[in-house]
C-alpha cells in the first residue's frame, strides 16, 4: 500500500477548509446573519484552526461540521458568550466554587472540576449557572487555544438531589458542539450506585465521537487519569488547594526562583500587614503542592544592570543549553521556541534558550513565571529589551527536578517609553492588562528523561527531595492498595459469616424435619 503524501493530506485539509467557508457564506449566512455574532463569523473567516477543530470533531464531514458550527454560533449569540465577563456572573456563583479550573492531569490537560455535592436544581438560577460555565470555558479557550481540558465530576457525598439533567446535558453540549476538540476525558468519580440509571441517560448524549471520553473511577482508579499532587485528600492526593474567591483559581504562574533566590521589594517588606491577610486567597489562587507559601517577587533588574550582567556572562551562562528551532511572531515580541521547551535527565538536556527579538519601536519589558517555581531556575526572570535587540534567556532544572508534562511557563511582554527607564517593579503594576502581551509554553520530556533509566548525576543532598517525593507517591498508592485489600477481605468475611448463617439455618431445618417425621410415625 503506498504511503500518504503529507502535502496532499494539507492540501486536502485546505480545500475541506475553503469548502466549508464557502458553503457557509452560501447556505448559512448569506439569508440570516442576524442568527450569529459578527465576531464570530469573522473569526471563522480568519482561523484556519478554528474551521479544522468542527472538521475534526465531525470526521471532516463537511455537512455535519457546517451543521455544529451553526448551532455553535447560534448559542453563541444567544447567551452573549463574547460579552461574558466576570462582572456579568453572579458573585454568589464563584463563592460557591462549584466549578473551578484547577491543576493538570497526567498528560498535561487542565483540569475543569465540578463538585457535585454544591449543585443544587433551581429553575431560577439555571441560566445564570449555564452562563458561568460558558464564562469559564471561554476564559481558558482564550488563554490556552487549542489545548484540551478534563472534565472531573467529583460526586463525593452527593446524591439524587444534587443531579440536573438539563444542567449535566448542557455541559455536554459545551463539549459536543459548541467547543470542538477541547474535551481529553470526562472523568466521574466516586459515583453512588444509585445514580446508575441517570448515567446511563447521559451516555446516550455524548454520541460516538465522546463517549469514549467517559471514565468512570473510584478513589483510588482517579490515580490512572490525575497524580496526587493534583489530587485533594479525599481522593487520596496531596493536594491542599482549597478554592475561595476572589481572586479565581485558574491561573497557576507564578515567578521563578532566581539564581540567588526570590527578590523581596521594599514596598512588600513595608506592607507585610496587608500581605499577612490576603495571604489565605493568595494561597487559593495557587497550586499549594508547588509551593507551600505564595511567592511574592519584584523585579528589580533595571534595564542598564540586566544589560551588563548579559554581556558578561552571555558564553557561560547559555553553554549546553538547548537552542530553540521554531518561533512565534508576536505582536511586540517574537518567542522561540514557539510552543515547547524539551527536557531530559543528561547533563545537555537540563537547560533551554528562550530567545526573545523585540519587534517594536520602544523598549519592552518583559518577565517568566511558570507553574513550578521549585523546579526551575530562569535567568533573566525579568528585564527589558532594547528596539530590534534580542535577549536569551535560560532556563535550567534546579538539582535533581524532574520536567513534567504539566509544567508551562508564560512569558509576559509590555511596550514601555522610549528611553526604557521606568523601574520595571512600578512599570508592571501601573500597566494595564489590555496592554500585556501573553505567550504560555508546554514542557516536553524527552525520552531520556525518565526517571526510570535516568542516572543519578546529583548530589544525594539535590536529589533528596524529589526522591522523598517518589517515596511519599509510592507509599500513597500502597496504602491504597491495602484499603482496597482491607475492603474485600471485609466483603470475604462478611460473605463467610453469612454462608455459615445459612449453613445453620439449613441444618436447624433438616433436625426439624426430623423431629416432625419422627413425630408423625409414632402410634396413636
Amino acid at each position: 500500500m503506498a504511503e500518504l503524501d503529507p502535502h496532499e493530506g494539507e492540501q486536502d485539509l485546505e480545500k475541506k477548509i475553503q469548502e466549508t467557508r464557502q458553503r457557509f457564506n452560501n447556505e448559512l449566512l448569506q439569508d440570516s446573519a442576524e442568527k450569529y455574532d459578527s465576531r464570530d463569523v469573522e473569526r471563522l473567516e480568519k482561523e484556519d484552526a478554528l474551521v479544522e477543530g468542527y472538521l475534526t470533531w465531525r470526521m471532516y464531514v463537511v455537512d455535519d461540521a457546517l451543521k455544529m458550527i451553526d448551532e455553535s454560533l447560534q448559542w453563541r449569540k444567544e447567551f452573549g458568550v463574547n460579552d461574558i465577563q466576570e462582572s456579568t456572573i453572579p458573585k454568589w456563583m464563584f463563592e460557591t466554587g462549584a466549578v473551578y479550573l484547577h491543576g493538570y492531569d497526567k498528560e498535561g490537560n487542565k483540569l475543569f472540576w465540578f463538585k457535585v455535592k454544591l449543585h443544587v436544581k433551581d429553575a431560577k438560577t439555571i441560566m445564570d449557572k449555564k452562563k458561568y460555565v460558558a464564562f469559564w470555558l471561554e476564559r481558558y479557550a482564550k488563554k490556552e487555544p487549542g489545548m484540551p481540558l478534563t472534565v472531573v465530576f467529583d460526586m463525593t457525598e452527593s446524591g439524587l438531589s444534587n443531579i440536573d439533567m438539563d444542567f449535566v446535558k448542557y455541559i455536554i453540549n459545551c463539549f459536543k458542539v459548541y467547543y470542538p476538540k477541547f474535551l481529553s476525558k470526562m472523568i466521574i468519580v466516586e459515583m453512588p450506585w444509585i445514580m446508575n440509571a441517570a448515567w446511563k441517560i447521559v451516555k446516550t448524549w455524548l454520541g460516538p465521537e465522546a463517549i469514549s471520553k467517559l471514565k468512570f473511577a473510584s478513589r483510588t482508579e482517579i490515580l490512572n487519569y490525575i497524580g496526587p499532587e493534583y489530587l485533594p485528600p479525599h481522593m487520596g492526593g496531596t493536594d491542599l488547594f482549597k478554592y475561595s474567591y476572589p481572586p479565581l483559581p485558574d491561573d497557576d504562574f507564578q515567578t521563578p526562583i532566581g539564581d540567588n533566590g526570590p527578590i523581596v521589594s521594599e514596598d512588600e517588606t513595608e506592607n507585610k500587614e496587608g500581605e499577612a491577610k490576603g495571604t489565605a486567597a493568595l494561597e487559593s489562587s495557587f497550586n499549594s503542592d508547588v509551593v507551600a507559601k505564595p511567592k511574592k517577587v519584584n523585579f528589580l533588574e533595571d534595564s542598564l544592570r540586566s544589560e551588563d550582567n548579559d554581556r558578561g556572562d552571555t558564553c557561560p551562562r547559555t553553554k549546553g543549553a538547548r537552542k530553540p528551532l521554531t518561533t512565534f511572531k508576536g505582536t511586540l515580541l517574537d518567542v522561540s521556541p514557539s510552543e515547547e521547551l524539551s527536557f531530559g535527565c543528561g547533563d545537555t538536556e537540563r537547560k533551554c534558550l528562550i530567545i526573545l527579538g523585540n519587534v517594536t519601536k520602544n523598549h519592552v519589558a518583559f518577565k517568566v513565571r511558570t507553574t513550578a517555581p521549585e523546579k526551575y531556575r530562569v535567568k533573566p526572570s525579568s528585564s527589558c529589551c532594547e528596539p530590534g535587540a534580542s535577549v536569551e534567556i535560560v532556563v535550567s532544572l534546579h538539582g535533581g527536578s524532574q520536567a513534567s508534562p504539566q509544567d508551562r511557563f508564560l512569558v509576559m511582554a509590555a511596550e514601555m517609553d522610549n528611553n526604557g527607564s521606568q523601574e520595571l517593579a512600578q512599570f508592571w503594576k501601573e500597566v494595564p492588562k489590555a496592554k500585556i502581551m501573553e505567550h504560555r509554553l508546554h514542557c516536553h520530556v524527552l525520552e531520556s528523561g525518565k526517571p526510570a533509566v535516568c542516572p543519578l548525576r546529583d548530589s544525594p543532598v539535590e536529589t533528596g527531595t524529589n526522591g522523598q517525593q517518589e517515596l511519599n507517591t509510592s507509599l500513597m498508592r500502597v496504602m491504597n492498595y491495602s484499603q482496597r485489600l482491607e475492603q474485600k477481605l471485609n466483603t470475604c468475611l462478611w460473605m463467610q459469616k453469612v454462608l455459615t448463617g445459612l449453613v445453620l439455618v439449613l441444618v436447624a431445618l433438616n433436625l426439624l424435619c426430623l423431629y416432625l417425621l419422627g413425630t408423625s410415625q409414632q402410634p396413636s
